[in-house]
Protein backbone atom coordinates (compact mmCIF):
# COMPACT_ATOMS: atom_id res chain seq x y z
CA UNK A 1 0.00 0.00 0.00
CA UNK A 2 1.43 3.34 -1.10
CA UNK A 3 1.37 5.65 1.87
CA UNK A 4 2.90 8.80 3.38
CA UNK A 5 2.62 9.41 7.11
CA UNK A 6 3.57 12.77 8.65
CA UNK A 7 4.51 13.40 12.25
CA UNK A 8 6.16 16.07 14.36
CA UNK A 9 3.58 18.82 14.38
CA UNK A 10 2.50 20.65 17.51
CA UNK A 11 2.16 23.94 19.33
CA UNK A 12 5.25 26.14 19.50
CA UNK A 13 5.94 29.73 20.50
CA UNK A 14 7.08 32.29 17.93
CA UNK A 15 10.80 31.91 17.34
CA UNK A 16 10.70 28.22 18.18
CA UNK A 17 11.48 25.16 16.07
CA UNK A 18 9.79 22.00 14.93
CA UNK A 19 10.95 19.08 12.82
CA UNK A 20 8.37 17.38 10.66
CA UNK A 21 8.88 13.83 9.37
CA UNK A 22 7.20 12.07 6.47
CA UNK A 23 7.67 8.32 6.23
CA UNK A 24 7.00 6.67 2.87
CA UNK A 25 5.86 3.06 2.57
CA UNK A 26 4.88 0.93 -0.40
CA UNK A 27 7.30 2.79 -2.68
CA UNK A 28 10.76 4.35 -2.54
CA UNK A 29 11.46 8.06 -2.69
CA UNK A 30 14.02 7.58 -5.47
CA UNK A 31 13.10 9.34 -8.72
CA UNK A 32 10.36 11.35 -7.07
CA UNK A 33 9.75 14.97 -6.28
CA UNK A 34 8.82 15.22 -2.62
CA UNK A 35 6.96 18.26 -1.41
CA UNK A 36 5.84 19.85 1.81
CA UNK A 37 2.65 21.86 1.52
CA UNK A 38 0.66 23.77 4.09
CA UNK A 39 -2.90 24.93 4.38
CA UNK A 40 -4.00 27.68 6.73
CA UNK A 41 -7.69 28.02 7.69
CA UNK A 42 -9.65 29.47 4.78
CA UNK A 43 -6.60 29.45 2.53
CA UNK A 44 -5.49 27.37 -0.42
CA UNK A 45 -2.90 24.68 0.06
CA UNK A 46 0.49 26.10 -0.90
CA UNK A 47 3.88 24.63 -1.65
CA UNK A 48 6.44 25.33 1.07
CA UNK A 49 9.43 23.29 -0.09
CA UNK A 50 10.18 20.61 -2.66
CA UNK A 51 13.08 18.20 -3.14
CA UNK A 52 13.90 16.26 -6.31
CA UNK A 53 15.72 13.07 -5.40
CA UNK A 54 17.19 12.58 -8.87
CA UNK A 55 19.41 15.67 -8.76
CA UNK A 56 18.86 16.81 -5.16
CA UNK A 57 17.52 20.17 -6.33
CA UNK A 58 15.53 22.12 -3.77
CA UNK A 59 12.87 24.83 -3.83
CA UNK A 60 11.70 27.00 -0.97
CA UNK A 61 8.83 29.42 -0.94
CA UNK A 62 10.19 32.94 -0.38
CA UNK A 63 8.51 33.29 3.01
CA UNK A 64 10.44 30.32 4.48
CA UNK A 65 13.85 30.78 2.88
CA UNK A 66 16.60 30.81 5.49
CA UNK A 67 14.27 29.37 8.14
CA UNK A 68 13.14 25.96 6.79
CA UNK A 69 15.34 23.09 5.59
CA UNK A 70 14.13 20.06 3.64
CA UNK A 71 16.12 16.84 3.63
CA UNK A 72 15.67 13.23 2.57
CA UNK A 73 17.01 10.08 4.19
CA UNK A 74 16.91 7.51 1.39
CA UNK A 75 17.95 4.67 3.67
CA UNK A 76 14.97 5.33 5.92
CA UNK A 77 12.65 6.40 3.08
CA UNK A 78 11.80 9.53 5.04
CA UNK A 79 11.68 13.23 4.22
CA UNK A 80 12.10 15.89 6.87
CA UNK A 81 11.26 19.56 7.19
CA UNK A 82 13.26 21.42 9.84
CA UNK A 83 11.43 24.62 10.70
CA UNK A 84 13.28 27.28 12.69
CA UNK A 85 12.41 30.83 13.69
CA UNK A 86 8.75 29.99 13.37
CA UNK A 87 6.22 32.77 12.95
CA UNK A 88 2.46 32.85 13.61
CA UNK A 89 1.88 32.97 9.86
CA UNK A 90 3.49 29.52 9.56
CA UNK A 91 0.45 28.06 11.31
CA UNK A 92 -1.47 25.48 9.31
CA UNK A 93 -1.81 21.84 8.44
CA UNK A 94 1.38 20.55 6.84
CA UNK A 95 1.16 17.82 4.24
CA UNK A 96 3.86 15.87 2.48
CA UNK A 97 3.32 14.61 -1.02
CA UNK A 98 5.13 12.66 -3.71
CA UNK A 99 5.15 13.10 -7.48
CA UNK A 100 6.57 10.24 -9.51
CA UNK A 101 7.55 12.10 -12.67
CA UNK A 102 11.32 12.66 -12.88
CA UNK A 103 10.82 15.54 -15.33
CA UNK A 104 9.29 18.14 -13.06
CA UNK A 105 11.53 20.89 -11.78
CA UNK A 106 11.13 21.56 -8.08
CA UNK A 107 9.84 25.08 -8.79
CA UNK A 108 7.16 23.75 -11.15
CA UNK A 109 6.14 20.94 -8.84
CA UNK A 110 5.82 23.11 -5.74
CA UNK A 111 3.58 25.53 -7.61
CA UNK A 112 1.41 22.81 -9.18
CA UNK A 113 0.18 20.65 -6.34
CA UNK A 114 -2.18 18.72 -8.62
CA UNK A 115 0.90 16.97 -10.05
CA UNK A 116 1.42 15.07 -6.79
CA UNK A 117 -0.25 11.66 -6.77
CA UNK A 118 0.34 10.59 -3.18
CA UNK A 119 -0.48 12.67 -0.10
CA UNK A 120 -0.16 12.19 3.62
CA UNK A 121 -2.95 12.92 6.07
CA UNK A 122 -1.35 16.10 7.39
CA UNK A 123 0.03 17.29 10.72
CA UNK A 124 -1.06 20.45 12.53
CA UNK A 125 1.50 23.17 13.25
CA UNK A 126 0.40 26.03 15.48
CA UNK A 127 2.71 28.95 16.22
CA UNK A 128 1.31 31.05 19.03
CA UNK A 129 2.36 32.75 22.22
Amino acid sequence: QVQLVESGGGLVQPGGSLRLSCKASGFTLNNHVIGWFRQAPGQEREGVSCFKTRDRSIYYQDSVKGRFTISVDNADNTVYLQMDSLKPEDTGIYFCAAASSPFYTVHFACNNKQRFETWGQGTQVTVSA
